[in-house]
Parts: structure tokens; sequence; C-alpha cells
């Protein structure tokens, strides 16, 4: 069963007691425990809640058109978004890990957070419903709907674009390392543009890790 302070964690969560605590304990468990269940499947089904809810409150919100609409969509349901507001929530305490995971510093890995974050989104389906799980959503992500998230052109197109207008080569992304366990593995690219120069980035995917490349490439060179 769930510890006090967890349980107390996912009350102010979710605005009420947590109904069928061993769901909830399962959202919160990571394979690297050995545990029958964890939260892989729920987080399949709250990945999809949280793009739905997200969508609905963009289109209600916003008047932009569909690609400015699923720019932002992306930014704010993107992992690196969900493992910030796991770190707003003070989530990592309550994750269930392994010696190892642990030991790895799984808990303050943006995967783990991550997926955490969407498997107690599908929880709070599961037992409590869409509209309580809109409501906590729209509460926990207020500050990142309200703010730039999303908004900036992402660096990866910025780049592209900014390649063209210059005309150069388009950037190549190259994999330099891949270091760490599976579950906090660490990534490091590099990106480049032929006769103009490279940028280097490290991050928890590969595709945040191109992301942050371009960023840099745009600040060094652009």
């Amino acid at each position: 069963m769930l510890a006090r302070e967890t349980h107390e964690f996912l009350t102010a969560l979710a605005g009420r007691p947590p109904v069928d605590e061993p769901l909830w304990l399962e959202a919160l468990t990571h394979g690297s425990t050995g545990a029958a269940r964890d939260y892989q499947r729920l987080e399949f089904l709250g990945d999809r809640v949280l793009g739905m809810v997200i969508a609905e409150w963009l289109y209600k919100l916003e008047d932009g058109n569909e690609g400015r609409l699923s720019q932002r969509l992306n930014a704010l349901v993107s992992r690196t978004t969900c493992a910030r507001v796991a770190r707003e929530i003070g989530l990592a305490p309550h994750m269930l890990l392994g010696k190892q995971a642990r030991d790895d510093g799984g808990q303050d890995s943006d995967n783990i957070l991550g997926d955490v974050m969407e498997a107690l989104i599908g929880a709070s389906f599961v037992t409590h419903g869409f509209d309580v799980t809109r409501d906590m959503v729209r509460r926990l992500w207020a500050g990142h709907v309200g703010g730039k998230t999303g908004k900036a052109k992402h660096p990866k197109s910025a780049l592209q674009e900014w390649a063209a207008g210059n005309r150069r080569k388009m950037p190549e992304y190259r994999l330099v390392e891949r270091s760490g366990p599976d579950h906090a593995a660490r990534f490091t690219v590099a990106v480049s543009i032929n006769g103009v120069g490279e940028a280097e980035a490290t991050a928890s995917s590969m595709r945040e890790a191109e992301t942050q490349a371009a960023a840099a490439f745009m600040e060094r060179f652009g």
C-alpha cells in the first residue's frame, strides 16, 4: 500500500484521495524494482489523455492555425515538459526505483520523471475519470500553457531556415556518444554546417540532444 507521505502527495495532486491504491502504486513503480507491474501501461494511457487535454485547451485558448497549434502541443506534451512538471510538484521522492536505477541517478532522469508523470495522469483517468484529470492537468500545466513553452520556433527548424537563408548546406546531426544505462541514458549529439562550424549538446534523449545542439549552434553562429 501507499506510504502516508505518498498518499498525501497523491491526494493533493488529484484534489481527492487516491482510489484503488495498488493502481497508483503501479504508476509510481519503475521496472528496475522487479515488481510484477510497473508504470508502462499507465504511461501509455496517460500520454494519450494528456495530449487530448492539452489539444482541447489550446483549441479553446488560441486562434492559431494547425501548424502553430501542433508546435505548441508537441512542446507542451514533450518528455522535457512532463519532467519539468514532475520536478515542480516534487514527484521524485515518491517514485519507486530499484537500487541500481537510484544509484544511476534515476530520480533526476527526464525519461523516468516524464514517464511517471504521464502514468499518474493515466491512473487519475482510470480512477477519477476525464473531468477530474482534465482539471488536474490544467492546474499543473497552467504556467507552461500561459507561458512561452512551444511559442518560439523549434531550434532545429530555425537552424534549417538559417542555413537555407544563408545559402548553406542543410545541418548534419551525428551521435558523438551514448552513455549510461537504458533507464538513465545520456546522448551527446553534434550538429554541423559545412563551412560554418559545429556545436554539441548532451541530453537524456537523441531528440532533445539534437534540439539543444541546434540551439547552441544558433547562439554561436546565428
